[in-house]
Parts: C-alpha cells; structure tokens; sequence
C-alpha cells in the first residue's frame, strides 16, 4: 500500500484504497501511451529514447526488468531504480546496493517524474514508469503494456533474437494473463491489504483456489501456455518468487508454502534459472521493502532473516 498519492500535481499522504467491506480495490494506472516499432502512435521504438524506472521490490516492475534482460535490451532501454524503503514521500532514489539514481532527470522522489509529465497530475505514483527522453513525458506506466511492447516492439534493438508473445499463443498468454491477475498476481495484496476478516478470507481462499488449479495445469505442461516460456509465465513468476519470502507470511497467504506444490515450485525455480532472469532478482530488496514499509502490517518493522531457499535447486522441469 502506497504511502500517498498525488493530487492535483501536489503530494498527498493519505490515500484511501479499500472499499466499504474492506476490500482492497487497485487503482486505475493513468499514462497508455503506445511505443510502436513504425513510430504510428507519435512513440517510435528507437535505441536510447526511452527510460525505464523500476523497483527491484516491485512485482510489477519486476515483470519489465526480465524482459528487458530476456530481450537483450539493456542497452537500448536505460533504468533507474529506487530504494527497496517507501517512506512518507513515496519512492525514493538514493545510493546504496542494487540502487540507481535518476540520471535523465535528476529527481529526488518517483512522484516528481509524474509532476514533469503532468503538473496537475492526480493518481498512485508507482512503478514502473517507461519515460521518454525526447518529449520528456511518461509514455506509460502499466506493467502489462509495457511488458508486451518491449517484447514485441523493439526487436530491431534486441540482442535476443526471442519471442515471448508469438502470435499464434497471444490470444492464450492475454487470456492467462488475465486468469491469474485477480485470484493471484492482484490476489495476495487484496489479501493482505484486507481490512476485514471477510475480505481477507475471501481474497485468501481465491488465491489458494487458483495455486491449486495451476498446479493441476503444470502437472501436465512446462510452462502455463505449452512447452515455451511466454509472457505469462513472467507475469506469474514475479508473484511466485516473492511468496515464501514475503505473502505467506507478511500478507497471511499460509493455507500452504508455494514450496508445498511441487510442480509450481520446480516451475519458478525453472524459471528463476532461466538465463537473464536471476539477474533481476534481488530478495534483498523485495524484503526490505515489504516488511518495513507497510507499518500498518508490520509495525516493528523487523526484516526475518529467513526462510532459506535454494532458487537454484534442479527443477526436474526439462
């Protein structure tokens, strides 16, 4: 849960993100711009126009740092990343481990990125934000579109000729993308963001329901969409990755371990092993993070050392 929001271009430090039955309800991203390989949407794909802004601590921005790194892009598409703390005044750049500063603009705090874009801007300030240096606007800030368009769009850029998204699976990976957001990917923070006993057993008990049905579908497939690594899987591995770490335990998602699926365990260290994705994991962040920044949550704000996980364990997936 963010710390605040902007509202009329000025930081705010209240935010309300439950509805009346204690549900937590995701705010609407704001900025759908389009990046297009032939430059129709007025954002053409070009080497070193674009930044990308991220937290390691984020899921959703995690999703974007893989493809990045999946598709070689690294060069073309420069980052910059906040501190795993979001204190009152919401992400922050500062110096330390796995940080990096904001080089294009030169701001102190994420929510002044949004202010550049739009001085009257109202909304969340999360991440990732896909910036670009040429207009000096956001072009986008929704994790799946930005997913898909460095996928798709850059591939004159690309150092890995792959494809995530092959055109006879879209229609598959959107309609898995779409399965698992709500019951999954959405549903360990309406669990652990619930106000209510009801609201939290109701988002607790679709969560569990949905591990279960995919563990089921792995049972018989590598990956959610056949034998290929696709958007989805990416899309669901952010999740996986952090859930012994932090929601089993920081968001009460404990019916069960994901250690306690084999087939969707050996699938996200599949994936973790997956060449250029352990790069962008950093469970250092993600841990600092979630449990010192939701005092609400977690009011001592102390980080567990543990559990002890071996990502790197054989998978037994090929």
């Amino acid at each position: 849960m963010a710390p605040g929001m902007m509202v009329e271009g000025v930081w705010k430090t209240e935010r309300q993100e439950q509805d009346e039955g204690g549900r937590f309800i995701r705010p609407e991203t704001s900025f759908r711009g389009r990046i297009t390989a032939d430059g129709s949407s007025g954002f053409p794909a070009e080497s070193g126009r674009y930044h990308l802004y991220i937290s390691w601590a984020c899921p959703w921005a995690h999703r974007t740092a893989i493809i990045r790194s999946l598709k070689g892009l690294e060069d073309a598409i420069s980052i910059s990343v906040v501190d795993p703390y979001m204190g009152e005044m919401g992400w922050e750049f500062t110096e330390g481990p796995g940080r990096i500063p904001d080089t294009v603009n030169g701001v102190r705090y994420l929510h002044e990125i949004y202010a550049l874009a739009d001085p009257y801007y109202t909304g969340r300030c999360s991440t990732p934000v896909l910036w670009d240096k040429e207009r000096r606007t956001i072009v986008n800030n929704e994790s799946r579109e930005i997913l898909r368009m460095l996928d798709t769009e850059f591939g004159e850029f690309a150092k890995n000729d792959v494809d995530f998204c092959p055109k006879e699976l879209r229609e598959e990976i959107d309609a898995t993308i779409d399965a698992i957001y709500e019951p999954i990917s959405n549903g360990v923070y309406r669990a652990g963001f619930a106000a209510t006993q009801e609201a939290y057993e109701e988002a607790v008990t679709e969560l569990f329901e949905a591990l279960d049905h995919w563990e089921e579908v792995l049972s018989g497939r590598r990956y959610l969409c056949g034998d290929r690594l696709t958007e989805a899987d990416i899309c669901m591995f952010t999740t996986l990755y952090r859930f012994d770490p932090v929601y089993h335990y920081h968001f009460k998602c404990n019916l069960r371990r994901l250690r306690d699926y084999p087939n969707l365990w050996g699938y996200t260290r599949d994936i973790y092993q997956h060449p250029g994705v352990r790069e962008t994991c950093h469970l250092d962040h993600i841990k600092e993070h979630y449990y010192t920044s939701h005092p609400h949550v977690n009011p001592t704000r102390i980080v567990p050392k543990g559990p002890i996980i071996d990502y790197d364990e054989p998978h037994g997936r090929g």
